[in-house]
């Protein structure tokens, strides 16, 4: 039954004030992203942990060089981050004493480990590239647009964002950059997972589809010296991978042919395609490797979507899925149940499949011929 009137009338002042607030946090999100977006270009975590892992306010501007007429511009800022739980925060017994700004899980991330390591500070930078995030102010637009299908990337900028990469060398980087923080991520899990070094057991020859500069294929042949790894991009990508002769790297179309391998590897490959691209990616790697019984596989890093949650995105793994399955809309790409990965398999020509949930959020999914 429909419920008429004022719709004032009909809550209670307790929950017209919570759903307010609720709004509030919800229309605002948009605020977090910015101001960790800050953070990282002011370089506020490694400053804080160039501290000694924690840091006063009058501490970190000065790590940073920051003006002191804009220190009540910061303690605002730092604010929003501890709410927020990007930081810590630990204020003095004393009442006067200053405020202490620690780093947290995910704050730690963002810190540089080395000169060749970031963090994942450069594939946050990508998620939130003004290149991706300005589409989203169309996206009731792209919803309502029956005219052909295309991502509402393309109705805002007027071409795909591959095309775009292609001729725009400050867009490839930061795909590049930021794909490679994500690479360096996931080794470290990899080869820390015994489930997960498993996968690479008995494998003879691996071919990296998409690695782009080779983060992964070189972990691989650096752990598994038994595994001859080669990387498949596009030429302008692979134009820019340093060669140093532990990984071959090949350009071409994985839509056009894959090098003969014993493995094929997709690491955050698939989500980028619709399934009847994928199911022809996954043609091309089923005539690039040998049989089952000869140890032939495509192993497929990427989200299996728990549906149990992905609904209610009450638990931060099922939360995290289905925001990045939105975010990946934008140039319409998208995250995957298992019934959906299972019906591009079959479609493919595979015979079955097995899904390892050791990578958090993600999953490595291993198809056999």
């Amino acid at each position: 039954m429909a419920l008429t009137g004022d719709i004032y009338k009909l809550m209670s002042t307790e929950d017209m004030l919570q759903g307010h607030a609720e709004l509030c946090i919800h229309a605002y999100g948009f605020v977090k992203s910015m101001a960790l977006k800050c953070a990282m270009e002011l370089g506020i975590p490694g400053a804080i942990h160039d501290n000694g892992g924690g840091a006063t306010l009058d501490e970190l501007a000065k790590r940073i060089s920051l003006p002191p007429s804009r220190l009540p511009r910061l303690r605002r800022l730092m604010r929003v981050l501890t709410v927020s739980g990007v930081f810590s925060v630990q204020h003095q017994p004393d009442s006067a004493g200053d405020a202490v700004y620690g780093l947290t899980l995910s704050s730690r991330l963002l810190v540089a480990n080395d000169e060749t390591s970031s963090g994942l500070t450069r594939l946050v930078s990508l998620m939130l590239d003004p290149n991706l995030t300005a589409p989203f102010s169309g996206m009731s637009a792209w919803f309502m647009d029956d005219e052909r299908p295309r991502s509402f990337f393309e109705m805002h900028h007027g071409e795909d964002m591959w095309d775009m990469a292609t001729r725009d060398a400050a867009l490839s980087r930061t795909i590049s950059d930021g794909m490679t923080d994500d690479s360096r991520f996931i080794v470290e899990v990899l080869l820390r997972e015994s489930r997960a070094r498993d996968v690479f057991r008995g494998v003879r020859s691996m071919v990296d589809v998409g690695g782009g500069t080779g983060a992964i294929a070189r972990a691989i042949a650096a752990a598994f010296p038994h595994v001859e790894c080669s990387v498949l991009d596009l030429p302008h990508v692979v134009a820019a991978a340093p060669e140093d002769g532990d990984v071959r790297f090949v350009s071409g179309d994985m839509f056009e042919y894959i090098p003969q391998a014993n493995a094929v590897l997709l690491k955050s490959v698939m989500h980028d395609w619709r399934d009847d691209e994928c199911v022809k990616i996954l043609r091309k790697c089923k005539e690039a490797i040998p049989s089952k019984d000869a140890g032939g596989k495509v192993i497929i890093i990427n989200m299996v979507v728990d549906s149990g949650t992905s609904e209610q995105g009450n638990t931060l793994k099922g939360e995290s899925q289905v925001l990045y399955d939105l975010f990946l809309m934008v140039f319409e790409g998208g995250e995957r149940e298992e019934h959906e990965w299972e019906k591009i398999f079959l479609e493919a020509g595979f015979s079955g499949y097995k899904i390892i949930p050791v990578l958090g959020i993600r999953s490595i999914i291993e198809v056999y011929p």
